[in-house]
């Protein structure tokens, strides 16, 4: 789709991409000049071949130089960027003469204290299983606190779970996996209701019935949402209910093997306790992995909107378990992240501003995507801009295109920025950017992991009492993940997950604590000649400041 013309512009406005230095106001002034002019722009959709031609050539999905074939486990031969499959192939922290007396025992133990952690370990603890909740960071630290754009859910009378299951498989071309799809729009409305019931304050129109917006690609407003910290705000209420409910936490504590008995079955895990440097066995009936995606490993380079602690441990522990993997060629990447300033690097800007009316625009003031068209698509087109000399360039040498935040204002009306997006009017505040006057510079940030672990309707891996649920799990979202899904994806699957396992705590006995997958696994690396001496799960990103050596003396 060519960038759409606007008539004529004065040179002098239209600074180059290329250039080394960065006036930001003058380089500002393309926008506020081209807006009464782009407001009359219609900007169709990508057609089916369009669309697939772009994100081919632009997507980094199709970079080949970063793949490369797993060499060994349930997965060989698949290909995954570089980064991960490295970790996937590596080698436990774990001797195999480590004492697995354990230290806590526990019906269900849930690895991760996000929203699907959440959600799991409530549910459990619910059907009154014993339930402990081990965090690597704190009760809380996630990506889900950062989920801003909303909560899919069809909850309007002219929606419907059919028409959000068609919009989703047409979101992630039509390979996701259809029972999981089936049974996350139709448990979405009770999602909703129990999510109500615990104190989340979604946002409500003046008649006290739930307001809902049009998400990108989408074809019915369904997204429910608590202004731009949508997120935040369900993680406020979830962490309150775990700590009001009592579960066993253990933070600091990050998971680093799983065990398992003579068959095979999953039976508890070693963790590393960040505190103390000590190893902490829990023996468990069952255990749920929620443990988030892969962002902090920062793939082909990109800076990502991920918590500290995303670094895909749960995909490196279920896979030396024997775990299969799915869709793990596939990430998404946010259209939005923020370019200008250096020190919000990684930080979004909600796509919410995208679908209140906010424009896409190039260095030269033009449009040049339809703005809710689907992640992988807008994020392709701004690629292609920059790529094509149509960016806008940063003093650090970063590029990006402008969102016209101010429009909202202009098309609804002055205080509609500060209104329905106070996060993102204090996140720039604290620059002295004001985004209801001034647009913002943005560019595709890694964001989602759209493949992981394959599970079944109940969150369960082909290993035997063994959970995955939220972004460590795959096949759900196909090859890109329709905004607003993950929250929801969050909630359903931490539900099932929590259910299951709590279900069968009072008939089935605490199974055998053996190393025995870790060492079938390290039988099958010695085979392909592994020797890279790369220990997994990272833990944390590699770029992290070293603790000092402890002496003798302490």
């Amino acid at each position: 789709m060519p960038s759409a013309g606007l008539g004529q512009i004065c040179p002098k406005t239209v600074l180059r991409a290329e250039s080394e230095t960065m006036d930001i106001h003058a380089l500002q002034q393309i926008v506020h000049q081209t807006r009464d002019a782009r407001r009359k722009q219609t900007i169709p959709k990508f057609s089916p071949a369009d669309r697939d031609q772009l994100i081919h050539k632009y997507h980094p999905d199709y970079r080949t130089s970063a793949y490369r074939p797993i060499r060994f486990g349930p997965n060989a031969n698949d290909k995954t960027v570089v980064e991960l499959a490295a970790l996937l192939e590596g080698d436990s922290s774990i001797a195999e003469n480590i004492d697995l007396t354990p230290h806590y025992t526990t019906d269900v133990l849930v690895v991760g204290g996000g929203g699907a952690g959440c959600a799991a370990a409530l549910h459990a603890h619910g059907t009154g299983a014993k339930v402990i909740l081990a965090t690597k960071l704190r009760l809380g630290d996630s990506n889900s606190v950062m989920a801003q754009g909303g909560m899919q859910i069809s909850v309007a009378p002219e929606d419907s779970p059919v028409t959000h299951f068609l919009d989703t498989l047409k979101g992630g071309h039509m390979q996701n996996d259809h029972e999981l799809l089936k049974v996350m729009v139709e448990d979405g409305p009770s999602i909703a209701k129990w999510l109500i019931e615990l104190g989340v304050l979604f946002d409500r129109q003046a008649d006290g019935n739930l307001h809902v917006k049009k998400g990108g690609g989408s074809s019915k407003p369904r997204l429910l949402t608590c202004s731009d910290y949508t997120g935040l705000e369900i993680m406020r209420v979830l962490k309150d209910e775990v700590l009001n409910q009592k579960i066993q936490l253990l933070e600091f504590c990050a998971a680093v093997e799983l065990l398992s008995d003579d068959h095979g079955h999953c039976t508890g895990a070693i963790f590393k306790d960040l505190d103390n440097h000590r190893q902490v066995v829990v023996a468990a009936k069952s255990v749920i992995l929620a443990t988030g995606g892969i962002g902090r490993l920062h793939i082909q380079g990109f800076p990502t909107s991920n918590h500290y602690g995303a670094t895909g441990d749960g995909l490196c522990l279920s896979y030396r378990m024997g775990a299969k993997l799915d869709h793990i060629d596939t990430f998404q990447y946010h259209p939005s992240g923020a370019v200008y300033p250096e020190q919000l690097i990684g930080a979004l800007v909600t796509e919410g501003i995208r679908s209140e009316g906010g424009h896409l625009v190039n260095a030269k003031g033009e449009r040049f995507v339809n703005e809710l068209d689907t992640r992988d698509v807008v994020s392709s087109s701004i690629i292609r801009e920059c790529e094509e000399g149509r960016g806008i360039r940063t003093m650090s040498g970063r590029v990006g295109v402008w969102l016209d935040t101010p429009l909202l204002d202009a098309e609804h009306g002055p205080g509609t920025v500060e209104k329905h997006f106070p996060a993102m009017m204090m996140q720039f505040e604290r620059f002295g950017i004001d985004i209801s006057k001034d647009p913002v510079l943005i560019y595709p940030t890694l964001h989602y992991q759209n493949g992981g672990v394959k599970i079944d309707a109940n969150s369960e891996t082909n290993v035997k009492n063994l959970f995955v649920a939220g972004e460590a799990s795959g096949g759900l979202h196909g090859r890109n993940r329709l905004m607003g899904n993950s929250l929801l994806d969050l909630m359903v699957f931490g539900k099932r997950s929590g259910l299951t396992a709590a279900s069968r705590a009072g008939s089935m006995p605490q199974g055998k604590l053996t190393l025995q997958r870790l060492r079938r696994f390290r039988a099958e690396a010695k085979q392909h000649g592994s020797s890279s001496g790369v220990i997994s799960p990272m833990i944390l990103p590699a770029y992290t400041r070293k603790e000092p050596e402890r002496t003798a003396n302490g």
